[in-house]
Protein backbone atom coordinates (compact mmCIF):
# COMPACT_ATOMS: atom_id res chain seq x y z
CA UNK A 1 0.00 0.00 0.00
CA UNK A 2 1.05 3.45 -1.04
CA UNK A 3 0.71 6.54 1.25
CA UNK A 4 1.30 9.70 -0.16
CA UNK A 5 1.89 13.15 2.00
CA UNK A 6 1.25 16.60 1.04
CA UNK A 7 2.40 19.02 3.67
CA UNK A 8 5.05 22.02 4.74
CA UNK A 9 7.22 19.78 7.24
CA UNK A 10 7.99 16.16 5.68
CA UNK A 11 10.69 15.77 8.08
CA UNK A 12 7.75 15.51 11.03
CA UNK A 13 5.84 13.07 9.48
CA UNK A 14 8.66 10.57 7.39
CA UNK A 15 10.32 11.32 11.19
CA UNK A 16 7.07 10.13 12.66
CA UNK A 17 6.45 7.05 10.89
CA UNK A 18 10.20 5.08 9.78
CA UNK A 19 10.03 3.63 13.40
CA UNK A 20 8.51 0.40 15.28
CA UNK A 21 6.13 -1.33 13.11
CA UNK A 22 5.23 0.75 10.41
CA UNK A 23 9.25 1.54 9.85
CA UNK A 24 9.33 -1.94 10.13
CA UNK A 25 6.65 -2.78 7.13
CA UNK A 26 8.24 -0.17 5.38
CA UNK A 27 11.86 -1.28 5.05
CA UNK A 28 10.18 -4.86 4.31
CA UNK A 29 8.25 -3.58 1.06
CA UNK A 30 4.29 -4.01 2.70
CA UNK A 31 3.86 0.08 2.70
CA UNK A 32 5.56 2.61 0.88
CA UNK A 33 5.06 6.09 2.48
CA UNK A 34 6.15 9.57 0.91
CA UNK A 35 6.02 13.37 2.01
CA UNK A 36 5.95 16.00 -0.45
CA UNK A 37 6.89 19.08 0.46
CA UNK A 38 4.66 21.46 -0.72
CA UNK A 39 7.04 24.28 -0.64
CA UNK A 40 8.83 22.85 -3.55
CA UNK A 41 6.04 23.99 -6.37
CA UNK A 42 6.13 27.43 -4.87
CA UNK A 43 6.99 29.76 -7.86
CA UNK A 44 8.92 32.47 -6.25
CA UNK A 45 12.04 32.62 -4.57
CA UNK A 46 11.19 32.52 -0.69
CA UNK A 47 9.35 28.92 -1.52
CA UNK A 48 6.40 31.26 -0.38
CA UNK A 49 3.02 29.09 -0.35
CA UNK A 50 0.59 31.37 2.12
CA UNK A 51 -0.91 34.94 1.93
CA UNK A 52 -3.35 37.05 3.73
CA UNK A 53 -7.03 36.05 3.42
CA UNK A 54 -9.31 37.79 0.81
CA UNK A 55 -12.34 39.68 3.06
CA UNK A 56 -10.26 40.25 5.66
CA UNK A 57 -9.35 38.38 9.31
CA UNK A 58 -6.44 37.04 11.36
CA UNK A 59 -3.92 34.75 9.77
CA UNK A 60 -2.91 33.50 6.69
CA UNK A 61 -4.25 31.25 4.49
CA UNK A 62 -2.29 28.49 1.80
CA UNK A 63 -2.65 29.31 -1.90
CA UNK A 64 -4.24 27.26 -4.43
CA UNK A 65 -0.78 27.62 -6.70
CA UNK A 66 1.27 24.88 -4.84
CA UNK A 67 -0.84 22.65 -3.58
CA UNK A 68 -2.69 22.12 -7.23
CA UNK A 69 0.86 21.13 -8.46
CA UNK A 70 2.23 19.18 -5.78
CA UNK A 71 -0.96 17.24 -6.55
CA UNK A 72 -0.55 17.43 -10.21
CA UNK A 73 2.90 16.31 -10.15
CA UNK A 74 2.33 13.14 -8.57
CA UNK A 75 -1.40 12.22 -10.09
CA UNK A 76 1.08 12.56 -13.24
CA UNK A 77 3.47 9.98 -11.57
CA UNK A 78 0.42 7.81 -10.76
CA UNK A 79 -1.17 7.79 -14.00
CA UNK A 80 -4.30 8.34 -12.35
CA UNK A 81 -6.51 10.81 -9.81
CA UNK A 82 -5.93 9.27 -6.58
CA UNK A 83 -8.35 9.61 -3.60
CA UNK A 84 -7.30 12.61 -1.46
CA UNK A 85 -8.13 12.96 2.08
CA UNK A 86 -8.18 16.77 3.54
CA UNK A 87 -7.43 16.67 7.17
CA UNK A 88 -10.06 18.64 9.26
CA UNK A 89 -11.94 19.24 11.65
CA UNK A 90 -14.99 19.99 9.47
CA UNK A 91 -14.75 16.64 8.18
CA UNK A 92 -16.15 13.31 9.10
CA UNK A 93 -14.68 11.54 12.10
CA UNK A 94 -12.13 9.00 11.66
CA UNK A 95 -12.58 5.42 13.43
CA UNK A 96 -12.55 2.09 12.70
CA UNK A 97 -14.78 1.31 9.84
CA UNK A 98 -13.54 3.89 7.67
CA UNK A 99 -9.87 2.89 8.49
CA UNK A 100 -10.60 -0.71 7.18
CA UNK A 101 -12.28 1.57 3.89
CA UNK A 102 -9.20 2.85 3.07
CA UNK A 103 -7.36 -0.26 3.66
CA UNK A 104 -8.51 -1.49 0.42
CA UNK A 105 -6.70 1.23 -1.42
CA UNK A 106 -4.00 1.18 -3.27
CA UNK A 107 -2.70 4.82 -3.20
CA UNK A 108 -4.15 7.42 -0.58
CA UNK A 109 -3.03 10.68 -0.73
CA UNK A 110 -3.23 12.73 2.46
CA UNK A 111 -2.89 16.45 1.99
CA UNK A 112 -2.32 18.27 5.55
CA UNK A 113 -3.25 22.01 5.82
CA UNK A 114 -1.83 24.89 8.24
CA UNK A 115 -2.40 28.72 9.13
CA UNK A 116 -5.90 29.01 8.78
CA UNK A 117 -6.61 26.11 6.36
CA UNK A 118 -6.18 25.93 2.42
CA UNK A 119 -7.76 28.23 -0.34
CA UNK A 120 -11.08 26.68 -1.07
CA UNK A 121 -11.01 26.81 -4.54
CA UNK A 122 -8.02 24.04 -4.76
CA UNK A 123 -10.24 21.66 -2.20
CA UNK A 124 -13.15 21.39 -4.45
CA UNK A 125 -11.08 20.61 -7.29
CA UNK A 126 -8.39 17.67 -5.75
CA UNK A 127 -10.34 16.39 -2.22
CA UNK A 128 -12.20 13.03 -2.67
CA UNK A 129 -12.16 13.02 1.19
CA UNK A 130 -12.39 15.31 4.14
CA UNK A 131 -11.58 13.55 7.57
CA UNK A 132 -11.42 14.89 11.18
CA UNK A 133 -9.51 13.51 14.34
CA UNK A 134 -11.41 14.57 16.56
CA UNK A 135 -13.45 18.01 17.68
CA UNK A 136 -10.68 20.04 18.98
CA UNK A 137 -8.31 21.90 16.40
CA UNK A 138 -4.80 21.29 16.01
CA UNK A 139 -1.50 23.50 14.36
CA UNK A 140 -1.73 21.20 11.56
CA UNK A 141 -2.80 18.53 9.40
CA UNK A 142 0.48 16.18 9.94
CA UNK A 143 -0.51 14.56 13.31
CA UNK A 144 -3.99 13.53 12.48
CA UNK A 145 -2.57 12.35 8.64
CA UNK A 146 0.16 10.00 10.84
CA UNK A 147 -2.25 9.08 13.16
CA UNK A 148 -4.49 7.63 10.13
CA UNK A 149 -1.68 5.78 8.39
CA UNK A 150 -0.46 4.40 11.54
CA UNK A 151 -4.21 2.73 11.91
CA UNK A 152 -4.63 1.82 8.60
CA UNK A 153 -1.69 0.73 7.91
CA UNK A 154 -1.79 -1.95 10.74
CA UNK A 155 -4.68 -3.30 8.54
CA UNK A 156 -2.53 -4.43 5.20
CA UNK A 157 -1.56 -8.09 5.36
CA UNK A 158 1.88 -8.97 6.94
CA UNK A 159 2.53 -5.31 8.82
CA UNK A 160 1.44 -7.40 11.58
CA UNK A 161 3.53 -10.35 12.95
CA UNK A 162 0.18 -11.76 14.03
CA UNK A 163 -2.18 -10.60 11.62
CA UNK A 164 -5.16 -11.95 14.06
CA UNK A 165 -4.58 -8.78 16.40
CA UNK A 166 -5.43 -6.39 13.86
CA UNK A 167 -8.71 -7.96 13.82
CA UNK A 168 -9.79 -9.19 17.57
CA UNK A 169 -8.32 -5.83 19.03
CA UNK A 170 -10.48 -2.95 20.09
CA UNK A 171 -13.65 -2.29 18.38
CA UNK A 172 -13.87 -5.51 16.86
CA UNK A 173 -17.18 -6.26 16.19
CA UNK A 174 -17.69 -2.10 17.91
CA UNK A 175 -16.54 -3.77 21.56
CA UNK A 176 -13.55 -2.36 23.55
CA UNK A 177 -10.83 -4.73 24.00
CA UNK A 178 -10.73 -6.84 27.26
CA UNK A 179 -7.54 -6.28 29.57
CA UNK A 180 -4.41 -8.03 29.25
CA UNK A 181 -2.21 -9.76 31.24
CA UNK A 182 1.55 -10.79 31.08
CA UNK A 183 4.66 -12.15 33.45
CA UNK A 184 4.84 -11.80 36.67
CA UNK A 185 1.98 -14.04 37.72
CA UNK A 186 1.74 -11.77 40.26
CA UNK A 187 2.17 -8.11 40.81
CA UNK A 188 2.26 -6.10 43.98
CA UNK A 189 -0.65 -8.46 45.17
CA UNK A 190 -2.51 -8.75 42.20
CA UNK A 191 -2.74 -11.86 40.24
CA UNK A 192 -3.58 -12.61 36.81
CA UNK A 193 -7.20 -14.13 36.86
CA UNK A 194 -7.35 -17.25 37.18
CA UNK A 195 -9.19 -18.31 33.85
CA UNK A 196 -6.39 -17.00 31.97
CA UNK A 197 -4.05 -18.98 33.33
CA UNK A 198 -6.70 -22.60 33.03
CA UNK A 199 -5.39 -23.23 29.11
CA UNK A 200 -9.14 -23.40 28.71
CA UNK A 201 -9.70 -21.84 25.39
CA UNK A 202 -13.75 -21.94 25.32
CA UNK A 203 -13.46 -20.41 28.75
CA UNK A 204 -11.08 -17.96 27.83
CA UNK A 205 -12.78 -16.40 25.10
CA UNK A 206 -16.47 -16.02 26.94
CA UNK A 207 -14.49 -13.73 29.80
CA UNK A 208 -12.63 -12.16 27.16
CA UNK A 209 -15.88 -11.18 25.51
CA UNK A 210 -17.76 -10.33 28.77
CA UNK A 211 -15.22 -8.12 30.01
CA UNK A 212 -14.92 -6.64 26.42
CA UNK A 213 -18.62 -5.58 26.80
CA UNK A 214 -18.00 -4.93 30.21
CA UNK A 215 -15.88 -2.51 29.67
CA UNK A 216 -17.89 -0.60 26.70
CA UNK A 217 -20.66 -0.58 28.65
CA UNK A 218 -18.48 1.52 31.52
CA UNK A 219 -16.10 3.79 28.88
CA UNK A 220 -18.36 3.81 25.76
CA UNK A 221 -21.70 2.51 25.86
CA UNK A 222 -22.58 4.49 22.97
CA UNK A 223 -20.67 1.49 20.77
CA UNK A 224 -22.87 -0.84 22.00
CA UNK A 225 -25.81 0.01 19.87
CA UNK A 226 -23.72 -1.53 16.89
CA UNK A 227 -22.09 -3.95 18.78
CA UNK A 228 -22.47 -7.66 17.17
CA UNK A 229 -23.46 -9.89 20.08
CA UNK A 230 -24.98 -13.39 20.52
CA UNK A 231 -28.22 -14.03 22.52
CA UNK A 232 -25.93 -14.61 25.33
CA UNK A 233 -24.08 -11.81 25.71
CA UNK A 234 -27.21 -9.70 24.64
CA UNK A 235 -28.65 -11.26 27.98
CA UNK A 236 -25.66 -10.62 29.46
CA UNK A 237 -25.31 -6.92 29.10
CA UNK A 238 -28.61 -6.74 30.03
CA UNK A 239 -27.67 -8.03 33.33
CA UNK A 240 -25.15 -5.68 33.49
CA UNK A 241 -27.16 -3.14 32.66
CA UNK A 242 -29.44 -3.62 35.21
CA UNK A 243 -27.21 -4.04 37.76
CA UNK A 244 -25.77 -0.49 36.93
CA UNK A 245 -29.20 0.93 37.13
CA UNK A 246 -29.60 -0.64 40.81
CA UNK A 247 -26.36 0.61 42.11
CA UNK A 248 -27.13 3.79 40.36
CA UNK A 249 -30.10 4.32 43.04
CA UNK A 250 -28.89 2.96 45.34
CA UNK A 251 -26.04 5.64 45.53
CA UNK A 252 -28.61 8.18 45.06
CA UNK A 253 -30.54 7.14 48.39
CA UNK A 254 -27.64 7.11 50.13
CA UNK A 255 -26.55 10.64 49.05
CA UNK A 256 -30.18 11.74 49.58
CA UNK A 257 -30.02 10.14 53.25
CA UNK A 258 -26.82 11.83 54.16
CA UNK A 259 -28.24 15.48 52.72
CA UNK A 260 -31.45 14.83 55.24
CA UNK A 261 -29.32 14.09 58.35
CA UNK A 262 -27.16 17.06 57.02
CA UNK A 263 -29.71 19.20 57.61
CA UNK A 264 -31.08 17.67 60.83
CA UNK A 265 -28.08 18.45 62.49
Amino acid sequence: MNFHVLTLFPEMVMNGLSTSIIGRAMNAGLLSIEAIDIRDYAENKHNRVDDYPYGGGAGMVMQPGPVYRAWKDLADRLEKKPRVIYMTPQGRTFNQQIAEELAQEEDLVFLCGHYEGIDERVLEMIVTDQLSAGDYVLTGGELPAMMMIDCISRLVPGVLNNDVSAEFETFHDNLLEYPQYTRPEEFMGKTVPEVLRSGHHANIEKWRREKSIERTLKWRPDLLEGANLSKKEKKYLEQLRRAKEIEEISAETENGNSESLLCKG
